[in-house]
């Protein structure tokens, strides 16, 4: 009897810790930290070719590697709102589109 025990013992610290371990894998993949901001003269050609896109505002984030483009730089215009322009290697604008909480935004 003692030895099933000692079988049993084990076996629920094996589970403990297996859960334990998924639990915090699943927490650690959670937040995504590989956004890169763009730095040096490709933020400033980066930047310069968003503003020129949007006709003014303010950049307010960059990445590099985004799923859309090489760069994207988000741009807050004038009345608030805000859009996101996404880049080429060569900082050619590749495409564009209104940040999505500006929809909330409108709505609050």
């Amino acid at each position: 009897m003692e030895r099933k025990g000692k079988w049993i013992v084990a076996g629920v610290v094996s589970a403990a810790l297996i859960g334990g371990g998924t639990g915090l894998a699943v927490a650690t993949a959670g937040g995504d930290d590989s956004e890169q901001p763009i730095t040096g003269s490709a933020l400033r050609s980066a930047s310069a070719a968003a503003l020129e896109h949007t006709g003014g505002g303010k950049v307010t984030d960059t990445e590099v590697g985004d799923e859309d483009g090489y760069y994207e730089v988000e741009v807050t215009l004038p009345d608030g709102k805000r859009t996101d322009v996404h880049l080429d290697k060569d900082f050619k604008v590749i495409g564009s589109m209104a940040d999505s909480e500006n929809e909330q935004n409108e709505e609050d």
